[in-house]
């Protein structure tokens, strides 16, 4: 099997295992002082969090899944874990349709759980249903915070 393989600089291993650990129902493979990785099997991932004085610099990171109801049950499931969450939304953004949650995890790094329904002819992000006047930033929902502690604002870095 192949997984991808994301290495963060976290502030507090600590604090960043807690989240991963909610986030993707998985316990660390290996811990050592300031240093965890995650074995995750679905989705297929290697996630190294090394302990740092300053975060990375992103935009967002995501999980593509196959269907709605995955994300509805991931959203279920971050929630139950305690985790704030942006809710569903039927959303068109970067290029695509998409049903999505948001989470954030401890620096501030936004988190995506998402399936691709279709393909869009517009970048900027626009909630189905919502107000067609309200603003909205680019692959993050008005829900999430303004300010992304690891990187800059969604909003105003051109996104995806």
């Amino acid at each position: 099997m192949s997984r991808v393989q994301l290495a963060l600089n976290v502030s507090d291993v600590d604090e960043a295992v807690a989240f991963y650990s909610k986030l993707f129902d998985a316990e660390p493979a290996k811990r050592k002082p300031g240093y965890a990785n995650f074995a995750i099997d679905e989705p297929p991932l290697k996630l190294v969090l090394i302990e740092s004085e300053a975060g990375g610099t992103l935009n967002h990171l995501g999980v593509e899944v196959e269907s709605g109801a995955e994300v509805r049950a991931a959203e279920a499931r971050l929630g139950d874990a305690g985790l704030d969450t942006t809710g569903v939304d039927d959303t068109t953004c970067c290029y695509a349709l998409k049903t999505e949650t948001w989470v954030n995890d401890p620096d501030g790094a936004p988190w995506e759980w998402y399936v691709k329904n279709g393909d869009a002819e517009q970048m900027s992000n626009r909630v189905h249903d919502a107000d067609d006047d309200a603003p909205a930033a680019c692959c993050s929902p008005a829900a999430m915070s303004e300010s992304v502690a690891v990187g800059a604002n969604p909003a105003s870095s051109g996104c995806c």
